[in-house]
């Protein structure tokens, strides 16, 4: 959860890999481009990239940093730099651009290193290595002589929920919030040095642009659920001490500082999973002060935010509908300016996503969609070309359709997937509900995994983003609060009819399913209505209210239910599919994690019993070891292949 990626309550069960109907499925690969960022005079490019080991492989991909020379066209692939397995991420320019930061990991012997190489990646070496535990979003310093880290020292394990969490055993209360992140600067020497609270736990940071100090998200307790009370700080480097500048009421993220120090900047908002954001644009004064929403009643979710080198605007990139949006904001008029948009899916660097170059214009991108699969694009703002050329052989498997309509005062917006080789006459459909709440489906090449899997064999696939989803403004991703289950099915059914109306979809043959908040919408579906004929719910959530005191981050829940599960038990239980479930007719395949801190796996266990306590047809696979995030693939494999088995089994004609 704490690693940029859309996890607890939001993962989504795909992979990349090869299209059906074309080339044999080992034939293949796609190359996975997971962050860039160009060089602050727009000449190079770093990037974090994973190959495709193909799906006879059980084996986890190992990212490589691969630098580029725009004028050029050469590359080096920076590999691990020991013989040991390890990890790769996290590039970062220094502000002269004449060198890279990045980690390396060793998961087998918990430590973690801080490599640098210069701006075309040669003479890489370690600056920080051997460290007992987990680092985490390199920062070098203004003046480019030293970067700071987010640092875990002898960490339990790697940071965020969406983790394994450890065997419930022995005295469980003994040991909590164990795991402190703080920042560390690490100078030339190799030496750490810590320089905020050790109770804090810090999410996110940015340097003042003196060099003496900082802004960070954080808070006190347990890291993993201590997220949702976190506040806006201001920390001195040289004692370490820090001083609260925001209390919000609900969410905020990536605080950034203006190049005159003078003021920062925030999203803010309800969110449901760190990493997963979006939200209003806000600034408050470094020295404190009061805060303004700088972008209010936007019709969009801001994702992530940038100074670029100014004082007086912010660009930030957004959802806006079906589309990823790039803007810039005028602070002095609150002027929406938009910048570039299209249907895509866009990844930039750990700050935006499209890194900037110091000019504010040029630029470097990872775009992609669910008909053309990802690469890395520079040039000018909106008129990129593309530098990588590894995926252009994969063709698609399907033709992608923006759906939207209208329900209860609400314009509603989702994706239709149809398959390239369907039969004639009309064919089965599958919703699939995105985790979150707070998160949204988005144009991801369909490769390798469940979708592709169904799309070949002749599935349409309808990716709702109901009311609480991000992309349509703040009103609209809060409209779920006290209602989970009940306003967002509505906007489902309804998408569900205005997909039948473009598209030859037989209302008779229905399916539903989801992972996380997916798995408990598709849970909820079946107790509320007999329109889908089967079903899978992935690491769902059957009783809010023994929710509450089974998983391990509870207060994600007091921002959406308005109050603690002791305090009103009432709306856990309005909302649980255990209390209607002697409704469900629906066959239903459940899968879980067996150390699943977020949906832990009674939660799984509870609605199986039940389903098949009633008669009705059921199956519960637990996959030992595993977390919310499921890692292993061959437990991906095994997921892929009982749910196409499943539908095939209750939709066939």
């Amino acid at each position: 959860m704490r690693l940029r990626v859309i996890a607890c309550l939001a993962f989504v069960l795909t992979a990349f890999a090869t299209p059906s109907a074309q080339p044999a499925a080992d034939a293949v690969r796609i190359r996975a481009f997971n962050s860039v960022a160009i060089s602050p005079d727009g000449t190079r490019v770093v990037s974090v990239e994973t190959p495709d080991l193909g799906p006879a492989s059980n084996e986890l991909p190992r990212p490589a940093i691969v630098v580029r020379t725009l004028a050029s066209n050469a590359r080096v692939d920076l590999g691990c730099p020991t013989t040991t397995a390890c990890r790769l991420g996290s590039p970062v320019w220094s502000p002269r651009g004449d060198r890279i930061a990045y980690l390396v990991r060793l998961p087998k012997t918990n430590e973690s290193a801080v490599w640098t190489a210069a701006a075309n990646g040669s003479g890489a070496k370690a600056w920080l290595d051997g460290y007992k535990g987990v680092l985490g979003s390199p920062r070098w310093s203004p003046d480019g002589t030293s970067p700071a880290v987010l640092a875990t020292a002898n960490a339990l394990k790697e940071t965020g929920a969406t983790q394994a969490g450890a065997a419930l055993v022995g005295d469980i209360g003994a040991v909590k919030g164990a795991d402190v992140q703080r920042i560390a600067v690490v100078d030339a020497r190799g030496t750490l040095r810590y320089e905020s609270p050790g109770d804090l736990f810090v999410y996110e940071y940015d340097w003042i642009p003196n060099g003496r100090g900082f802004v960070a998200t954080g808070a006190h307790g347990n890291g993993d659920n201590a997220w949702w009370t976190a506040k806006l700080y201001r920390i001195d480097a040289a004692t370490a001490a820090a001083t609260v500048l925001f209390s919000p009421p609900l969410q905020i993220d990536a605080p950034k500082v203006s190049a005159d120090g003078a003021t920062v900047a925030f999203v803010g908002g309800i969110m449901s999973d760190f990493g997963s954001v979006g939200g209003d644009v806000f600034t408050i004064p470094l020295a404190g002060g009061a805060v303004t929403d700088v972008t209010p009643e936007m019709p969009a979710s801001a994702n992530a935010l940038s100074w670029a080198g100014r004082s007086d605007r912010i660009v930030f990139t957004a959802l806006a509908g079906d589309a990823s949006a790039i803007d810039s904001v005028d602070l002095a008029t609150k002027t929406v300016t938009s910048l570039w948009s299209a249907p895509e899916t866009i990844v930039g660097d750990q700050d935006l996503r499209v890194s900037l170059a110091r000019d504010g214009t040029t630029s470097a991108i990872v775009r992609e969609t669910y008909e053309r699969a990802a690469e890395i694009y520079a040039g000018p703002l909106g008129t990129w070309r593309a530098i990588t050329h590894d995926n252009d052989a994969v063709a698609a498997v399907t033709k992608a359709t923006s759906v939207a309509w209208t329900n209860e005062g609400y314009r509603v917006q989702g994706w239709l997937l149809a398959p390239l080789r369907a039969a004639s006459g009309k064919r089965p459909m599958i919703v699939e509900i995105h985790g979150g709440p707070s998160a949204a489906s988005t144009p991801r090449f369909v490769g390798r995994g469940t979708d592709r899997d169904l799309l070949a064999a002749g599935y349409y696939l309808f990716l709702p983003n109901p009311r609480g989803s991000f992309g349509q403004g703040e009103r609209f991703t809060a409209a779920n609060v006290k209602d989970f289950g009940y306003g967002d099915l509505r906007d489902v059914l309804a998408g569900v009819d205005a997909a039948e109306k473009v598209a030859p979809i037989d209302d008779r043959r229905l399916g539903i399913g989801g992972f996380s908040y997916g798995g408990y919408m598709t849970m909820w579906a079946v107790t509320q209505t007999h329109r889908f004929k089967a079903a899978y719910a992935g690491a769902g959530v059957a009783d809010w209210q023994s929710y509450y005191g089974e998983n391990g981050i509870d207060q994600w829940m007091i921002p959406f239910f308005g109050a603690s599960v002791y305090d009103d038990p009432a709306v856990y239980a309005r909302s649980s599919p255990i209390t209607f479930v002697k409704n469900v007719r629906t066959p239903t395949f459940v899968f879980v994690g067996e150390r699943d801190v977020e949906c832990p796996m009674p939660q799984s266990l509870e609605f199986w019993h039940a389903l098949d306590t009633l008669g009705v047809p059921t199956s519960l696979v637990v996959y030992a070891g595993e977390g919310h995030g499921i890692r292993e693939p061959a437990d991906r494999k095994d997921i892929e292949k009982r749910t196409v088995a499943w539908f095939d089994r209750y939709l066939a004609p």
